[in-house]
């Protein structure tokens, strides 16, 4: 019942879909605001039945209803109800229903908040193209990749899937289900896919509202009002996905690193880079009427690049621990990518033929804000480009000389690394500049407390033995940002507190101008992550060594004993080996870990993981992998063993930059409505005073 309750839903959202499409366009050429109003009502309804589709779903893994292939495949009697419900974006089709609710979520907030002012002339276009998307992704549940689809068995014991029973066929009902992939049963990975999904999902609002500017010839600065704080919550989504993605390696993948410039999380990076480039050169459009073609260009890059990402990973072109695999959906979604393509480079084109997209200033001064945030933008890009290929590089090698070429971690570190160094000199300049003209001595001048400070930090850290040019070098750039960042911030603290308090100055200064001291904020959050990224990386040590039990080693200060091993059988069928070790710091016990290797007997693929034990404090990670052991006596066993200065400071960076983005997107106050306030109030008293005198 279930199972024709979700594909009903489903089905019926998919022709609502369909029809909302159809009735905004209709209308919006037509100029009939009733089929826009229909169509408007429509889109709306899919998000109930969504709703009740993935419910649906739920139910049905959550009681084991193992007929249906999706709960068969992701679910078993022994997984926790945690892992059951999540589930749903555990496997192929189940992450399309999840997609298209998130995606019928938005569309729905989107169009709710889009029926006043200037707005509401975008509002068909809007509906049009959120509505068009979503039919494609229903199109996939409802027709290619079913998660309601059920397991049936003919008379000669051959078992198939399809929604409808075939004929001469009955039920076919496993005792258990297979559970999800091992890799996946980790809180982080949990988290992970619906962050990334989030920020994917996010990224198709603002660009169909770039779209129906296009399409309706409104091309003022209402679509970048309308869509700059869905890039920026969509950002933040996909930058937290990314991190946590990195955590969930950390992790579980057993290698002491957390970012392997993985195929599948780099097609998530490449759409965060073109996203961060457009929230930069926007600000130049709402300030100088300039770029106009340029962010238009940048918000239908990025959106073609989640829907590559979302085929890369779900086709399987490339090779990766996240990607799905292999599954009819691949020409379908290049048929959209396509498509999309060639209407929204059209409707650009054709804008931009016609004068529409025209700059209104244009750059006084190479020094000046406008072309440092240029700069900023060619930068983005390029690490993008440079991302991109090393992505992509086996598919086109591949595809045009026959022979799968390869480019590994040495390409991206040799390529990428200039280009964030350049990128950290940009955010400390920029934010230094005027709008218009800067003079280079007035610019020379702003520059020169965080330059001083910046070599201070490199001095001290050359006093306590540090020779690494290389890093020297990194700390003084990302010093030079974050001491830029800090100073203008407590510049307006400074100007606000002759006044008033400094606590009570800092809140009022960051509450009347969140979106510059939002971006601060996350500047901040990117100069920590990258002081986090240059520890563990250049200063990451490692030793593997085995242990008879009471032996020990010492890395990087810490010294760890080996002190037995178990066996141990969870509850959900996994058998764990588990090495017992303990960390000293110098002759103080810190920490008992517990390191491990998990078995997974009834898994399919994949059958076992690998769970670090590690000891974490702000200045470095002490982390300890269970490499292997011996089976007979149990006595002796192989530690591989890391110490990753600063790691931490990444996920905390992480946490910055959430914060950050909350202040740059919380709504600020209007001050128009206040100060029409105000002046009625105003007008009351005057009129109560000469009522009074009368």
């Amino acid at each position: 019942m279930l199972a024709e309750l979700g594909f009903l839903t489903s089905a019926l959202s998919l022709v609502i879909a369909l029809y909302a499409t159809i009735a905004s366009l209709y209308g919006a050429q037509t100029h009939r605001d009733r089929w826009v109003h229909s169509a408007r009502n429509a889109a709306l309804l899919t998000w109930p039945l969504l709703t009740a589709a993935c419910v649906a779903l739920i139910i049905s893994m959550v009681n084991g209803d193992f007929q249906i292939e999706y709960v068969f495949a992701t679910t078993s009697r022994s997984s926790d109800l945690f892992f059951k419900i999540t589930a749903l974006w555990g496997g192929q089709a189940g992450s399309l229903l999840f997609w298209s609710w998130l995606m019928s979520t938005f569309s729905a907030v989107a169009l709710l908040l889009s029926q006043r002012g200037e707005r509401r002339k975008l509002l068909p276009y809007t509906i049009t193209f959120t509505m068009a998307t979503l039919a494609f992704f229903l199109y996939l549940v409802v027709v290619v990749e079913s998660p309601f689809a059920r397991l049936w068995q003919s008379p000669g014991g051959e078992v198939t899937s399809a929604v409808l029973q075939p004929a001469g066929t009955m039920p076919a009902v496993p005792q258990d289900g297979r559970g999800l992939n091992p890799l996946l049963r980790h809180p982080g990975m949990v988290i992970h896919p619906p962050l990334l999904y989030l920020g994917y999902v996010g990224m198709v609002i603002p660009w169909a509202f770039a779209m129906a500017a296009l399409a309706s010839g409104q091309l003022g600065t209402e679509w970048i009002r309308a869509s700059r704080r869905w890039m920026l919550v969509a950002w933040l989504f996909l930058g937290l996905g990314l991190i946590v993605g990195g955590r969930w390696a950390y992790d579980v993948l057993g290698w002491g690193g957390y970012w392997g410039w993985d195929p599948v999380e780099n097609a998530a990076l490449i759409p965060w880079l073109t996203g961060t480039a457009f929230l930069h050169s926007v600000m130049i459009q709402e300030k100088r009427g300039m770029l106009k073609v340029w962010n238009m260009a940048l918000i239908i890059l990025t959106f073609l690049l989640v829907i590559l990402g979302t085929f890369s990973t779900r086709s399987g072109i490339v090779s990766s621990v996240h990607s799905f695999a292999k599954s009819p959906i691949g020409p379908p979604m290049f048929a959209f990518l396509a498509s999309a393509a060639l209407i929204s480079v059209g409707l650009w084109v054709y804008r931009w033929q016609r004068g529409e997209l025209a700059s209104e200033h244009h750059v006084e001064s190479w020094l000046s804000r406008e072309s440092l945030f240029i700069f900023n933008n060619l930068v983005f890009l390029a690490l993008a480009v440079a991302v991109f290929w090393g992505s992509y590089a086996p598919v086109f090698t591949e595809l045009f000389i026959n022979e799968k070429i390869t480019l590994g971690p040495p390409y991206f570190t040799s390529v990428t690394a200039p280009l964030f160094a350049l990128m950290f000199i940009l955010m400390g300049v920029a934010p230094l500049s005027a709008w218009g003209r800067t003079s280079g001595a007035r610019l020379g001048r702003a520059m020169l407390i965080p330059l001083i400070l910046a070599l201070a930090v490199v001095g001290a850290l050359f006093l306590t033995g540090m020779r690494n040019v290389g890093a020297l070098l990194a700390f003084f750039l990302i010093g030079f940002a974050g001491f830029v960042t800090l100073y203008e911030i407590w510049r307006g603290v400074k100007a606000r507190a002759q006044r008033e308090a400094w606590w009570v100055a800092a809140i009022r200064l960051f509450g009347r101008n969140r979106r510059r001291y939002g971006g601060y904020t996350i500047h901040l959050g990117i100069v920590v992550i990258g002081i986090g990224v240059i520890g563990s990386t250049l200063f990451q040590q490692e030793t593997q060594r085995t242990l008879a039990q009471g032996e020990s080693l010492t890395l990087g200060g810490y010294t760890m004993i080996y002190d037995g091993l178990t066996r141990a059988q969870a509850a959900d069928g996994r058998i764990m080996t588990i090495a017992e070790v303990e960390v000293y710091d110098g002759s103080r016990l810190v920490a008992t870990l517990r390191p491990r290797q998990d078995f997974f007997p009834e898994a399919v693929g994949m059958n076992s993981m690998t769970i670090a034990g590690n000891y974490s404090t702000l200045q470095d990670d002490f982390y300890v992998l269970l490499v292997a052991w011996e089976e007979i006596s149990q006595a002796g066993a192989t530690f591989k063993v890391y110490l990753n200065p600063l790691v931490n400071l990444i996920w905390g960076g992480g946490l910055i930059l959430m914060l950050g983005t909350l202040v740059a997107t919380w709504p600020e106050p209007d001050r128009s409505r206040i100060a029409r306030s105000v002046r009625a109030m105003d007008d009351a008293r005057a009129g109560r005073i000469q009522a009074g005198r009368a």
